[in-house]
């Protein structure tokens, strides 16, 4: 107890002598010699400032102005832990001791004191007056930067941003598995489809998607120029991996890339920074190392004075803060209230996009693997040379159909391409469900090869029981701000020591370094609030939806089950869900954003696959949705075929909000109907036709680039595109598509603007099939007369020919299109 007091006793006044030492030399009490020695130990080679009178001088001033009361007020808001503050509180001199502690952690610095007066001014301290005082002693006192010290400063900076890039970038795992094979991005990149949203610069409406020819044009196409951009696309398309070559790029001068134009890039991964309200502390703790003498104000300053920066904020889907509280400096960036002249690129799932970015920002999206991509991948990182395993490989692909839209999946093609080069065998996968299985399989029965013969029955069982960590993944996901990252030992505690070994082994769990601030009541020093810390996380977010599709499964399966939340497991709670419980933790999931979740919970489980689907045909704006998953079934063709029936007894809409792979499955649910002779009620495209296959009408084209072949069971088609001008070719090659859907009783346009008059020759097939071609344009309804090729207005209560559209009439209706056209202009610009 003694020993302790004389200890405290011998370092409080070692403080209060090293700071009566600052306060002497910079007060001119200092011999000549004691001055060399203080220039000789500034670290100039990392420190933007140097610890010059000026600085010492208001620190001093800065002291005199905080009182007792204050340092208690701005300890508290600073978060010191409680037994600091009661050390300062009793300390002879409180407002030296917080002044000291403000200084290492950053919080006042000789180029910035913004978090002190932020917090000065702040409502709940309602210090304003004492905040004008301090800056304009500030202002007195700040001291000159020297140039030299800046370079060097900017010099290490630069140094370590790229160590830490180079230590990502140099260990891609396209197979997480085989832990022993590390690759450079560079030697596994390959280009996929990558899309620019066009927007009409007069209407402000979205028209359609164009073609960049490579990822260096999302930086240099002047049709995508600006300061904010986001980068979009579906789960395992290569969004963060784009990233990694993107630095790699930069990192390593590559002629022509990001290298020619930015002087420093900021990689983070959102995922990261929960909780972390500056961009600067998050740059600090995640990037930099931890040992860097670099602080939060040099980095500050550095940005500040540099002549181009590119920040990329990877994965808003997986960031905790969804929603815009005001204080996150993420989103002071994404609405450009910050760094406004920085290049920003923000990466997310295209079912998440953020709310409130700013007006400027732009849209590039990924589309996957095409056969051009999948073949430069083959050759460049899986056989090499040999041409024999290249064309076994493609043969396996089209061997297994139902891989050929899977593996538009970068990640999914990277593994299915690994798999079949590492085996001999491979069944054929139905689903997604089947393949991810499969996949999964393969993790475990490499593992197995690999261990004792007397540990194989205890990892046997951990393959088959993985029900904690299927819960885990499900309530991460299903809270409003989902988690995607654990700590190890919160983790290991839940799963058992050996479950959690062997999956991180697996390389399904993957652990990382992180740094985290964690308040201490031992000492003052900010270099004790840095502690590092393992995480945890699955190795993509498929894998944890993976394992949330195997606890959905199980608990909607049946009615009467036993749910045991998460929360109250140490109180051994739990309770049975009846039908209105499995509603509402389907409810719990949003079907957008995890759309895995629900394919393989109906994938793994067919009773659950039912209550599902019937749950999704109900739910506004998901019917599309239930496609997707009827596509999982597992079960005989009847039941499959049924499902599929009572779907396009409904009208089945394709809208220009659907993702990528939502407009491609309904498409292909359509065409089996067709393939299988089931009626379609009525097929909506809502905003998403682009344009029709000409000559001939073989097919439409969307806006996304996907065609819909002719429907021969379809009764009816509409079509709505508003403020759009059809031309008479376009509308001549919908006709000819439309006589070639056998089965079609109605062509319906919306709110856009056809041609007043047609050819005879491409209605004659919908004459002798009676087939009406309905317009409903901006002043009512008209209807296309078969025999006189003319416009015809009709009554829309008894659909009775009321009069032919004149000239005069045709106007206004140019008139009114041309009108909804500024209206969206500037209700766009608004």
């Amino acid at each position: 107890m003694g020993h302790s007091w004389s200890k405290r006793s011998e370092q409080k006044a070692t403080r209060r002598q090293r700071t009566r030492a600052v306060r002497d030399d910079f007060m001119g009490e200092e011999t000549e010699t004691s001055l060399q020695d203080s220039q000789t130990t500034t670290k100039a080679s990392s420190q933007i400032h140097s610890q010059d009178e000026g600085y010492g001088q208001f620190r001093v001033t800065l002291e005199s102005l905080l009182t007792r009361s204050h340092t208690e007020q701005l300890a508290t808001w600073f978060g010191y832990a409680p037994a600091n503050i009661d050390r300062i509180n009793r300390s002879d001199n409180p407002s030296r001791i917080l002044v000291q502690c403000m200084d290492e952690r950053g919080e006042i610095s000789p180029t910035d004191i913004s978090k002190l007066t932020e917090a000065l001014k702040h409502k709940t301290i309602g210090l304003g007056g004492v905040s004008v005082k301090i800056e304009e002693a500030f202002a007195n006192y700040r001291p000159m930067i020297d140039s030299t010290t800046v370079i060097n400063a900017k010099t290490e900076f630069l140094r370590q941003l790229k160590q830490r890039y180079a230590n990502q970038y140099d260990a891609v795992q396209p197979i997480p598995y085989i832990r022993d094979r590390l690759f450079c991005v560079d030697r596994v990149f390959v280009e996929g489809g990558i899309e620019y949203l066009i927007v009409n610069e007069r209407t402000r409406v979205c028209e359609r998607w164009g073609k960049l020819n490579s990822y260096n044009d999302i930086f240099l196409d002047e049709n995508i120029k600006s300061v904010r951009r986001i980068l979009e696309g579906e789960p395992g398309f290569g969004k963060s991996t784009l990233t990694l070559q993107i630095a790699y790029d930069w990192c390593n001068g590559i002629a022509g890339s990001v290298s020619d134009k930015y002087e420093i890039l900021i990689l983070l991964r959102l995922k990261q920074l929960g909780g972390v309200k500056s961009i600067f502390e998050a740059i600090k703790r995640f990037i930099l190392p931890r040992d860097s003498s670099v602080s939060e104000s040099d980095v500050k300053g550095i940005l500040k004075e540099s002549k181009s920066v590119l920040v990329i904020l990877d994965g808003f889907d997986e960031y905790p803060e969804q929603e815009d509280d005001g204080s996150s400096d993420v989103w002071r960036i994404i609405k450009m209230d910050m760094f406004q002249v920085f290049d920003v690129v923000l990466t997310t799932r295209t079912a998440c996009l953020p709310k409130d970015s700013a007006p400027q920002t732009k849209r590039i999206r990924l589309t996957g693997f095409d056969d051009r991509a999948r073949d430069e991948y083959i050759r460049k990182v899986v056989v090499g040379d040999d041409e024999k395993a290249a064309t076994t490989i493609k043969r396996r692909l089209q061997d297994n159909p139902v891989l050929a839209d899977l593996c538009q999946v970068p990640l999914f093609f990277v593994m299915f391409a690994h798999m079949i080069y590492e085996r001999e065998e491979l069944e054929k996968f139905k689903s997604v469900t089947s393949f991810f299985r499969y996949m999964i399989w393969c993790f475990h029965h490499h593992m197995r090869n690999k261990m004792k013969d007397e540990n194989v029955p205890k990892y046997d069982l951990f393959e088959k029981d993985h029900h904690v960590l299927d819960r885990i993944a499900f309530e991460g996901l299903s809270r409003k701000h989902q988690q995607l990252i654990w700590g190890k030992e919160e983790l290991r505690e839940q799963l058992g020591q050996d479950f959690y070994d062997h999956y991180v082994r697996l390389g399904i769990l993957v652990e990382e370094k992180v740094i985290d601030v964690i308040p201490t009541s031992e000492s003052l020093t900010v270099s004790n609030f840095l502690q590092e810390k393992t995480d945890v996380r699955f190795y993509h977010k498929l894998f944890c939806e993976w394992y949330a599709g195997n606890f959905l499964a199980s608990r909607v399966a049946k009615d009467n089950v036993r749910y045991v939340s998460g929360n109250a497991i140490a109180k051994g709670y739990h309770r049975v869900l009846n039908r209105k419980d499995v509603c509402s933790i389907l409810q719990e999931l949003d079907p957008f954003d995890l759309q895995y979740v629900f394919r393989f919970a109906c994938g793994l489980n067919p009773d659950a696959s039912g209550k599902i689907i019937k749950y999704l045909q109900h739910k506004e704006n998901a019917q599309n949705f239930a496609v997707l998953c009827i596509l999982e079934k597992e079960g005989d063709i009847k039941t499959i075929l049924d499902s599929i029936r009572a779907l396009c007894f409904r009208t089945v809409e394709i809208s220009y909000r659907d993702t990528l792979l939502l407009q491609r499955s309904t498409i292909q649910l359509l065409d089996f109907a067709t393939t299988e002779e089931i009626s379609i009620s009525c097929v909506y495209l809502y905003n998403c036709y682009s344009t029709v296959d000409l000559p001939g009408g073989n097919h439409l084209q969307l806006k996304s680039n996907l065609s819909i072949p002719v429907l021969t069971t379809v009764k009816e088609l509409w079509i709505r595109e508003e403020a759009r001008e059809i031309t008479a070719e376009e509308f001549t090659g919908i006709l000819q598509y439309s006589s070639k859907c056998l089965a079609l009783k109605e062509l319906r346009f919306h709110y856009c603007l056809l041609p007043p008059y047609v050819q005879a020759e491409s209605v004659s097939v919908l004459r002798l099939r009676n087939v009406k071609v309905i317009w409903n344009s901006g002043y009512g309804v008209c209807q296309l007369n078969l025999q006189t090729y003319l416009w015809e207005h009709i009554d829309i209560y008894s659909r009775r020919v009321v009069g032919v559209m004149t000239d005069e009439d045709y106007k206004l209706e140019v008139s009114y299109i041309r009108q909804m056209q500024e209206e969206m202009r500037r209700s766009k610009a608004s």
